[in-house]
Formats: C-alpha cells, sequence, structure tokens
C-alpha cells in the first residue's frame, strides 16, 4: 500500500512528515547528527536492511536534508552528511528523545546524557518560549483565525 503523500497540505507538519515522517529516516537523521557517514555503518548501527537504507538515504538527499559526498578513497566511496536543511532538525530529534525518555524510557537504561560542548553541563529541555524566554505550554497560545488552514486572505 501507498503511503499517503501530504505536498500539498495546508498543514506544515504534513508537508515535514513527507520528508522525515517515518521511524528509519528520522533515525539516520539522529546517527547522522552523531557523525556516522558510510553506508555500511548506518546499516550496521540501526540494523536495517539493505533496500530501506538505500531508499531512505535517496530520500532525504533528494529532500536535501542529506547531501552524499564522494570521498574518493581508493575508488568510488560516498558518505552522507547533513545539510543545512538537516542540521535544523536538532531540536526537533533531542525533543523526541526527551518525550521519549519522559514517557517511554529503556529499560534498565539511563537517558543520554548529552551536554554543552563549552561548559560540559546537561542540557535543558526543549521548550517553546515566548518572546521574553519564558516557557510555555499548549494552553499558553492560540492560532488567530486568519492563520487557520483554510482561511486564506486575498490581498487588498
Amino acid at each position: 500500500m501507498a503511503r499517503k503523500r501530504f505536498d500539498d497540505s495546508n498543514c506544515s507538519v504534513a508537508r515535514a512528515l513527507n520528508e522525515v515522517g517515518d521511524w528509519w529516516s528520522l533515525l539516520i537523521v539522529l546517527h547522522a547528527m552523531y557523525g556516522t557517514r558510510r553506508f555500511v555503518d548506518f546499516q550496521q548501527e540501526l540494523g536495517i536492511a539493505k533496500n530501506i537504507l538505500c531508499d531512505r538515504l535517496a530520500r532525504l538527499v533528494d529532500n536535501e536534508v542529506l547531501k552524499k559526498v564522494d570521498v574518493g578513497e581508493h575508488g568510488s566511496r560516498f558518505e552522507y552528511r547533513l545539510t543545512d536543511k538537516g542540521r535544523d532538525l536538532f531540536p526537533v530529534v533531542i525533543a523526541l528523545r526527551q518525550w521519549g525518555d519522559k514517557w517511554n524510557p529503556a529499560p534498565d537504561e539511563q537517558p543520554l546524557d548529552l551536554r554543552d560542548r563549552t561548559s560540559g553541563q546537561p542540557i535543558g529541555p526543549v521548550q517553546v518560549q515566548d518572546a521574553q524566554g519564558q516557557p510555555l505550554s499548549v494552553r499558553d497560545v492560540f492560532i488567530p483565525e486568519e492563520s487557520l488552514p483554510g482561511n486564506k486572505k486575498r490581498p487588498a
């Protein structure tokens, strides 16, 4: 069965899920953030079938989340590296990790200890903040009526 596409959706979340919305794609992006570059390393670390990995890498390259770089060592050898677009997924991946650690922790394992490279301090939770830096919850925000999907305003 073909997966539904949301290319023409008014919802930016749906459009984003077109590009990175399956678990293999996000796990590939996560491992690329950890420094994985080569096909064989992605396959070994993720335990993913070659055909699925090939498909997801190609999609991530087509969607400009990763770029395929010929490093040309002893013939043709490629690495996959995050683009700016891919690196912009960092807070999304960290938020998912923190959510998973809170609501679905690994049995008998501590959460990943992610630290600020400069200070050595643990990173805090990813939060939505107001203009003054104060945390906001879903109850603290609203969508103006003119921004709701389907309410297209015409230019004056």
